[in-house]
């Protein structure tokens, strides 16, 4: 999808279309992050930061346990 930017007073503007906000259960009161990794623009709704670190704590451990294994697999 390609879209472009919209005046909004001073500023630039980015139109999300309703299903894609729906799809991602976005809504005006959503915190979103931004950040970019030096070519494209990464946004990112702010989500439970509980439910994040109990993620990255799983994902940790799951690489601890087989990491090797999925690695030997990739290759």
């Amino acid at each position: 999808m390609i879209k472009r930017m919209t005046r909004h007073g001073n500023s630039m503007a980015l139109v999300i279309d309703r299903p894609i906000l729906e799809l991602l259960n976005i809504d005006a009161d959503t915190p979103l992050d931004i950040t970019t990794d030096g070519e494209a623009l990464i946004i990112t709704p702010v989500r439970d930061r509980k439910r994040r670190q109990a993620f990255e704590a799983a994902l940790e451990k799951t690489n601890r346990r087989y990491g090797r294994m999925l690695k030997n697999l990739a290759d």
